[in-house]
């Protein structure tokens, strides 16, 4: 029996007033976000946690800083999500100040394949 709680993300309750939870392929893809949207240094235990993308948002819009955020955002899934996910697709665009990533991967544990996308805004 598979006692594990896959708490919701962002963090909130539920109608009962105990913290929310949600399935499994909601949780997958709430770790994604997590990790595409956290910066470096965010995270007082794990420092190098995070993928740097919020850095970009500013940054020149240029095929070379695309090609290196893509790597670098490849990398850090591959790091942090490679036993719970296989990346198929990743394209991340920038648009004045939002960022869009599209991600296609494979669920590893049942193998069901997911797309998704990811979208920030800065103020």
């Amino acid at each position: 029996m598979d006692t594990a709680i896959n708490i919701d993300f962002p963090y909130g309750f539920d109608r009962r007033g105990r913290t929310a939870s949600t399935d499994n392929d909601d949780h997958v893809r709430d770790m994604i976000e997590q990790l595409l949207f956290t910066r470096p240094g965010e995270r007082v235990n794990r420092p190098d946690f995070g993928s740097g993308l919020l850095q970009m948002v500013f940054a020149p819009n240029s095929p070379e800083v695309a090609a290196a955020l893509q790597f670098t955002l490849q990398a850090a899934l591959q790091r942090y999500l490679g036993d719970v996910i296989s990346v198929g697709a990743l394209q991340v665009t920038s648009n004045d100040s939002t960022l869009q990533v599209d991600l296609s991967y494979t669920v590893l544990a049942t193998g069901d394949a997911r797309t998704a996308s990811f979208t920030r805004s800065t103020p």
